[in-house]
């Protein structure tokens, strides 16, 4: 299994990347296994301000609809419409190509609350 040491991750299996006030987040690799064949990513918050653990969107897999949350309170500025056509990449590719969305994080303090690569291993039991 995939748990890239760079990134962080949340007890509800999604990864995040920083890169100074902007946060990429996708599914873990654990997560899109445990899905199943992705057929659907629907994100329906661009331009939206949340709070931490808003739903943001949901991924839609042949036999279940699962909510996905945000990491960190800020401003959903990018959702990655390759997934219209290609939702499956989320499967195949689901820390660089199966991106999801961006976001402005509004509180830093918060990533400080996130998993690290060995927290998450340890909340999967790997």
């Amino acid at each position: 299994m995939n748990i890239p040491a760079e990134l962080k991750y949340t007890k509800d299996h999604e990864w995040i990347k920083i890169d100074g006030d902007i946060a990429i987040v996708g599914i873990t690799d654990f997560a899109q296994g445990e899905l199943g064949d992705i057929v659907y990513v629907e994100v329906d918050t661009l331009d939206e301000v949340l709070e931490k653990d808003a739903v943001f969107g949901t991924v839609e897999a042949v036999k279940t609809v699962s909510d996905l949350f945000l990491p960190l309170s800020g401003e959903v500025i990018a959702f990655n419409e390759d997934l219209e056509d290609e939702p499956e990449v989320v499967n195949s590719d689901p820390y660089g190509k199966g991106w999801m969305i961006k976001i402005k994080i509004n509180n830093p303090d918060e990533v400080s609350e996130l998993l690290s690569d060995a927290d998450y291993k340890e909340l999967i039991g790997g």
